[in-house]
C-alpha cells in the first residue's frame, strides 16, 4: 500500500515538474566562476530499427542526415566552449551512437579539445560489438562501454524486434563474456517487469549474468510514456505493475554482495562509473535534438526536429525548444531525489548549497521517510535502507516516465516544426 502511495505521490509531482515554458528565446544560464561537477552529455538518434518500449528522441537511420547531424553536433559543442563551460565527463546516449562510428570518434575528439574530460561513457547495441569499432572506442579514450541487452530471453527479444537484428540471448551472453576486460567498465543494460516476463525468464537472465561477469549491470523497470504504452501492449502485452517489487527484490538477492549499489538499479563490482550521469554529477548540458540538459536550476530542452537542430546550428545559435526554471523547492527536492538515488544523502554538502533552507523544504520529506524505515541517519548523513531502495525505483521509474511524457509532447508540436522525421 505505502508504496502505490509513494507511486501516486512520484507521479503527481514530476508530472507537474516537467511542464516547460514555451519562449520565443529559451536561453542558457551563465557558466558561472564556481561551477559544480558538469557531465556533457551527447544525444545520437538514429537507430537501425526503432524498439517498441523506447521514447527517447530516435529515428530509423539515414546516413546523409546522420553525418550532418554529428558535424551539428560538433559545432554545438564548440558553442558551450564560447560560453565558457567546462566539463569533466562525456555520456554519449540515443539512439545507437555507434551508427557512424567514424562520425562518433571525431566528435569525441573535439569534446576532448574543448573541455578537460576525465571520463566517457558510451551506449551501443550488441551488434556494434565488431572488431572495428571496439578499437576506435578504446583510442577514443571510452572508459564504460554500455551495451543495451534488455533481456537473454529469445521470446521476449523476438516480441521487442532485437533478436533479427542483434542475435539470440546466447550469441549476445557470448559476446559480452568476451569483452571482459577489453574496457574499464562494461555495463550490461537490462530491463525487468515486461508485460510478458515472468519469474523464470528473469531468473534465467540473472544466471547468464552471473556467469559473463561484467563489472556493471543496471536494471531497469520498464518505464513507458503515455504515447508509447499502446506499442508496448501490441508487441509485449499489457503492462502491469503486479511483479515488479518481486522482481526488483529477486534482482537484489541474486546480484548482491557479488556487486554493491552504485544506485537503486545500478550494480557494480568496482567503484568506476555508475550508469547514472545525475546522480554522479550535480548538473549536465543536454547537447543534440531532443536532448534534455539541468544547468545553474535552470531546465531545458532542445528541438526534437532533426533538420530545425541542423539548421539552427549552422547559424550559431543553440538548438532551444523550451526552458523551465526551477524553485528554490524544486532544486531542493532535485537533489534529495537524486542522491539519494545514487545511495546517500550527504548533509553537509547540502546545507553549504542551500545555506538556512535545507530543513525548511525537507524536513516533511525526511520526517516521513525515516517513519516508514526508507531512510537512515547516521550522524552525518542520510541513507536508503534495503526497504528504501525499491522505494527510490518506484520514484525515479515515475521521475523518468514524467520525462518520457515531456517528450511526447515535444514530439506533438511544442514550438512548431518538431516533429520527428
Amino acid at each position: 500500500m505505502i508504496h502505490r502511495v509513494i507511486g501516486y505521490r512520484a507521479r503527481q509531482e514530476f508530472a507537474a515538474a516537467m511542464r516547460f515554458d514555451e519562449k520565443e528565446h529559451p536561453q542558457i544560464p551563465p557558466a558561472g566562476t564556481a561551477p559544480p561537477p558538469r557531465l556533457l552529455y551527447l544525444h545520437v538518434p538514429f537507430c537501425e530499427r526503432l524498439c517498441p518500449y523506447c521514447s527517447f528522441n530516435r529515428v530509423v537511420f539515414e546516413e546523409d542526415l546522420c553525418r550532418r547531424y554529428f558535424d551539428a553536433l560538433r559545432k554545438e559543442i564548440r558553442l558551450y566552449r564560447e560560453l565558457g563551460y567546462t566539463f569533466g565527463g562525456i555520456y554519449v546516449g540515443g539512439g545507437t551512437p555507434t551508427v557512424l562510428i567514424e562520425e562518433l570518434a571525431e566528435t569525441l575528439a573535439v569534446a576532448r579539445d574543448c573541455f578537460p574530460i576525465r571520463e566517457i561513457s558510451v551506449e551501443t547495441n550488441p551488434n556494434h560489438l565488431t572488431e572495428k569499432n571496439l578499437l576506435r572506442l578504446r583510442d577514443s579514450h571510452v572508459n564504460r562501454l554500455s551495451v543495451g541487452v534488455q533481456s537473454f530471453d529469445d521470446g521476449l527479444l523476438k516480441r521487442m524486434d532485437r533478436y533479427e537484428k542483434y542475435g539470440s540471448g546466447e550469441t549476445i551472453a557470448r559476446r559480452l563474456k568476451e569483452l571482459r576486460g577489453v574496457f574499464d567498465t562494461l555495463n550490461a543494460d537490462m530491463i525487468f517487469n515486461f508485460p510478458s516476463q515472468d519469474l523464470d525468464m528473469l531468473k534465467r537472465d540473472l544466471d547468464i549474468l552471473t556467469d559473463i561477469e561484467a563489472e556493471q549491470v543496471t536494471f531497469y523497470p520498464l518505464m513507458i510514456s503515455d504515447m508509447t504504452r499502446r506499442k508496448v501492449v501490441d508487441a509485449l502485452g499489457n503492462v502491469s505493475g503486479g511483479n515488479e517489487k518481486r522482481f526488483y527484490r529477486e534482482i537484489v538477492r541474486r546480484l548482491v554482495p557479488a556487486y554493491r549499489f552504485s544506485s537503486a538499479w545500478c550494480f557494480s563490482r568496482k567503484g568506476t562509473m555508475i550508469d547514472e550521469y545525475i546522480v554522479d554529477y550535480d548538473e549536465y548540458a543536454g547537447l543534440g535534438s531532443g536532448s534534455i540538459g539541468y544547468l545553474n536550476g535552470i531546465c531545458y530542452a532542445n528541438t526534437f526536429h532533426i533538420p530545425a537542430y541542423i539548421d539552427q546550428v549552422n547559424r550559431g545559435r543553440l538548438p532551444l525548444m523550451a526552458t523551465r526554471t526551477f524553485s528554490l523547492r524544486d532544486r531542493v527536492r532535485y537533489d534529495f531525489l537524486m542522491r539519494l538515488f545514487g545511495g546517500s544523502l550527504n548533509l553537509k554538502g547540502l546545507e553549504e548549497k542551500y545555506p538556512g533552507r535545507l530543513y525548511r523544504v525537507l524536513w516533511l520529506d525526511l520526517a516521513l521517510f525515516s517513519l516508514i524505515g526508507a531512510i537512515r541517519y547516521t550522524g552525518e548523513d542520510y541513507r536508503l535502507t534495503d526497504q528504501g531502495r525499491y522505494a527510490w525505483v518506484i520514484m525515479m521509474r515515475e521521475f523518468f516516465t514524467a520525462v518520457n511524457n515531456f517528450r511526447d509532447f515535444c514530439r506533438g508540436g511544442l514550438g512548431g516544426g518538431n516533429t520527428p522525421v
